[in-house]
């Protein structure tokens, strides 16, 4: 485990223990630890790409794609966010 996240673990825990199990600060979301303890998020929401690739997912029946078509499927996704 990356020792930021382990280190805030522990803060969190130590804060439910003295406040006998309330939260200290409101849950965080689609985020990731940074040594300084802020959060960012891993995906720019508001992103059109990422919003067409969302409904194109929704879309597709995943229970009928063949493993290649599967796999297409996810080199075309890779294009599409640049990778």
């Amino acid at each position: 485990m990356p020792p930021a996240l382990v280190r805030r673990a522990e803060e969190v825990l130590v804060g439910l223990e003295s406040e006998g199990g309330g939260r200290t600060e409101p849950p965080k979301s689609d985020a990731v630890m940074q040594e300084d303890g802020l959060q960012m998020s891993f995906f720019q929401l508001d992103d059109p790409v990422l919003q067409n690739i969302k409904e194109d997912l929704l879309g597709m029946d995943i229970d009928q794609l063949t493993p290649v078509e599967a796999l297409l499927k996810l080199h075309e996704i890779r294009k599409r966010v640049g990778g």
